[in-house]
């Protein structure tokens, strides 16, 4: 893809960070999940609150900056991706403004996902960001975390080669037994010590229509495409 532009920032700084013991290796993609974009950015700020992200970007495409890329922002919690079990050390916190779940989960605006764009492609392209270690906090937490949940565009983003297409072709069936699609999953990068959580996040991602943490032929196939070095999708 032709580079973006980092799009304009706005310097809100949080107290709420430390030093970073590990290389920028991935971007994590949250939803405030709170009633309004005031109370989340407040929170984001609040000492006491000892939460915190490296940028937030307003339903406007408004973009803040309150942690600095070279700190650890406090965004992910107890988590878990790949080779990494503390995803803080090693990754870029964006919080994307959307009530989320809890409090009237909707579609996120073309300029917000416009700018959150813009903004992942140039740090992706900066610290040579894999699309594979570019996810969503579910992904990391999926025990937690439901967000930034099945109305996020990731297959806009995938197009952009800003993270993995869900595979649509040349799809084949493995015939795993539960067993051993969770040792997929594993593989690929989940946490699946809750099983059903870690199936769910997993359809959140790359099967969005149908989140039913039920192991299917459809969720085999899938999984197995994206173990192959290349997944073949829609990008």
């Amino acid at each position: 893809m032709t580079p973006l532009d980092m799009p304009p920032v706005i310097e809100a700084p949080s107290p709420n960070f430390n030093e970073r013991s590990g290389p920028i290796t991935m971007i994590v993609l949250h939803y405030t999940g709170m009633e309004t974009a005031e109370g989340a950015i407040a929170r984001l700020r609040d000492p006491a609150a000892k939460v915190s992200s490296h940028y937030v970007v307003a339903e406007d495409g408004v973009v803040l900056r309150l942690v600095d890329e070279d700190k650890r922002a406090w965004h992910a919690g107890k988590s878990h991706w790949r080779d990494w079990d503390d995803v803080n050390a090693v990754s870029i916190g964006i919080e994307i403004v959307n009530p989320g779940h809890e409090f009237g989960y909707r579609p996120f605006p073309d300029a917000q996902i416009d700018a959150v764009i813009r903004l992942v492609a140039s740090i992706k392209e900066r610290y040579a960001i894999t699309r594979g270690n570019i996810v969503g906090h579910s992904d990391v937490a999926p025990a937690r975390k439901r967000d930034p949940g099945e109305l996020f565009p990731w297959g806009m983003l995938a197009r952009l080669r800003l993270a993995l297409p869900r595979p649509t072709k040349n799809l084949m069936d493995p015939h795993w037994t539960e067993s051993g699609f969770l040792l997929a999953l594993e593989r690929f990068g989940y946490d699946v010590s809750d099983p059903m959580a870690a199936i769910m996040a997993f359809q959140r991602r790359f099967r969005p229509e149908l989140i039913d943490g039920e192991i299917d032929a459809e969720c085999r196939m899938i999984l197995l495409a994206l173990l192959l070095p290349k997944p073949q999708g829609d990008d």
